[in-house]
């Protein structure tokens, strides 16, 4: 295990901007502010990202980090300096999680906290045994009032099956944890061949494929018969280190959409059943906020994700007929 590496998931960056202020495109499609109100943002719930670190200065994020560690031998192994010096963390970062603060970006859940996890190298890539140690520490993880993590975001992945990442993820989803991960990029625009990179044809984890703003499934994601969801993974705008913001392509960029609706989604969930969820029960929930876009589901799993959708089903249900319900059938 130790000669084999695990690599972030192969993303292009598009653009990088000095300044913004805009809520991205991607996280309007997935119609998060739409339940922001129902759901408190996020606000309480803990995401652990597991990959490159983060810019714990960046104005829209510095907020939202409540803690982390350096699994990696950056930063001369020094575990408290988990800052990102590769820019991959930073963007999941703040697609997930980005303060609403009227200046630059917005994301999906903009009050959940990052537990920020660096488990790959600023050249992308890290041992198996960073990930699998950052899956643990992430699970064993208690707050200073005592939150624990809720969720876990990995944009990486790999050709190796290994049994220790398997068991890991295995055991974070027996604790309640849901481990959101990107499909991978090794497509080649046919729905009906099959690509795999682990962990994400894992059966556990909740496994994220890409579309564009426009919902066209992304040439580049991959499809199989373990992909779960898809969301926005084309020209993703958020945060970049240095301040500053980038628009990146990739699977790596649907996950976090992902991971950042699955705080909302606990939060609405469990405000209306009056207890805690189970992982199961938590995926059922996200699975309910899907709509099928007419792929093969080996493209695109459930469907697109869609925040909003069972409020939108229940308006249109309960509306009143305009020509009058009791009216006989002539």
């Amino acid at each position: 295990m130790t000669q084999k590496k695990v690599k972030l998931i192969p993303y292009t960056v598009q653009s990088i901007a000095e300044s913004t202020n805009e809520t991205p495109e991607g996280i309007q499609l997935v119609q998060a502010p739409a339940i922001w109100e129902k759901s408190n943002q996020g606000e309480g719930i803990v995401i652990a990202v597991i990959d490159t670190g983060a810019d714990t200065d960046h104005p829209d994020l510095k907020d939202r980090i409540i803690g982390g560690r350096n699994f990696t031998t950056d930063h001369n192994g020094d575990i408290s300096n988990f800052e990102d010096n590769n820019g991959h963390g930073t963007h999941v970062s703040g697609t997930i999680a980005a303060s609403l603060n009227n200046n630059g970006v917005v994301g999906v859940a903009p009050k959940s906290q990052i537990l920020c996890l660096k488990a790959l190298t600023g050249e992308g890539s890290g041992n198996y045994e960073w990930i699998i140690n950052a899956i643990k520490y992430a699970v064993e993880w208690r707050g200073p009032k005592n939150e624990r993590v809720r969720v876990i975001s990995m944009s990486l992945g790999g050709p190796h099956d290994v049994p220790e990442l398997h068991n890991a993820i295995q055991n974070a989803v027996n604790q309640d944890v849901s481990v959101v991960v990107a499909a991978g990029n090794e497509g080649d625009g046919q729905e009906d061949t099959f690509e795999y990179a682990y962990p994400g044809a894992y059966n556990e984890v909740i496994s994220v494929g890409a579309v564009s703003m426009d919902l066209k499934l992304a040439p580049f994601t991959n499809t199989n018969n373990e992909v779960d969801l898809v969301a926005p993974g084309v020209n993703v705008l958020s945060t970049y280190p240095d301040n500053k913001f980038a628009k990146l392509s990739g699977t790596s960029m649907a996950a976090p959409h992902t991971a950042g609706a699955l705080a909302l989604i606990i939060n609405l969930s469990e405000k209306e059943f009056g207890r805690p969820l189970m992982e199961a029960e938590v995926y059922a929930q996200l699975i309910r906020r899907t709509l099928p876009l007419n792929y093969r589901k080996s493209a695109e799993g459930n469907g697109f994700l869609l925040l909003n959708l069972v409020e939108q089903l229940n308006d249109r249900i309960n509306a009143p007929s305009m020509d009058g319900d009791n009216k006989q059938p002539k």
